[in-house]
């Protein structure tokens, strides 16, 4: 309470104004892509959050803000996912996260953005390419696809590639794939925001920025889950892909000064 006091709500949005603004162009973005696909919040909102502050506040913003919208909705999404198989990846998302944020601790903002961007401009070019998992899609596999998921969640707050790969060669209704991965990713920020909690690294500031910038990502999540219940449903998800791969290469180059 004294911390609160010290540093009220609307001091703390004051101060990070310059930052909160470009916060919420990535917001805006993420949560477009996120209700047409299914994914795609952190490939397009770390490159501009990453820009204006460090990796850590970066990954705490998108936690809060991804949990607060992503969970109104995930009653109304959830029945068309398969929860045996999330268990399993969620189980190995979970041991793995730990190393992923030890990894992360050791990088400067400009190493994580470039990651987050790269990683980012790999997925696109693979799924674009029409590229497809070719191994074996057994239980201890899919355990294994979760851990790296979570290596990854902890290193670059992307825990969806490795999942998103997996689902690309499973031959199943487009709902139930997005299904699976909007509660993945869901439970993924959830074990995220535990582990960073966990290591101290949880603080105000970016607890209130994620918070207050989550309407302008629930709005446009919203809109996104309205073009995706309409026709021409791949034509929306190729917009998805251009957004996020727009997202990467600014991220290679900081979208701020690109932009301003």
């Amino acid at each position: 309470m004294e911390q609160l006091a010290s540093l009220p709500v609307l001091e703390i949005l004051w101060n990070l104004r310059h930052e909160l603004q470009w916060i919420m162009v990535g917001a805006a973005l993420a949560g477009l892509v996120r209700g047409f696909s299914g994914f795609g919040t952190a490939m397009v909102f770390l490159p501009f959050a990453s820009s204006v502050v460090e990796p850590i506040w970066a990954l705490i913003i998108l936690c809060m803000m991804d949990l607060v919208g992503p969970s109104l909705l995930v009653r109304k999404i959830a029945p068309d996912s398969n929860p045996a198989e999330l268990w399993r990846l969620c189980l190995g998302a979970a041991l793995a996260i730990p190393f992923g944020l030890a990894l992360l601790e050791t990088l400067s903002g400009d190493s994580f953005r470039h990651a987050v961007s790269l990683l980012t401009l790999a997925l696109v070019a693979i799924m674009a390419t029409g590229w497809r998992y070719r191994g074996t899609n057994t239980n201890l596999a899919v355990y294994g696809i979760g851990g790296l998921g979570g290596l990854l969640a902890g290193s670059t707050g992307l825990p969806g590639p490795p999942v998103i790969l997996l689902y690309l060669a499973r031959p199943l209704p487009s709902k139930v794939i997005r299904a699976n991965l909007f509660v993945y990713l869901l439970i993924a920020d959830i074990l995220l925001l535990a582990m960073l909690a966990l290591r101290g690294h949880l603080t105000l500031e970016p607890v209130v920025v994620g918070i207050a910038v989550a309407g302008i990502f629930f709005l446009t999540l919203l809109a996104g889950t309205y073009l995706f219940g309409q026709k021409g449903e791949g034509r929306y998800r190729m917009v998805a892909y251009i957004i996020i791969a727009g997202s990467a290469v600014l991220g290679l180059v900081n979208p701020v000064k690109v932009l301003q």
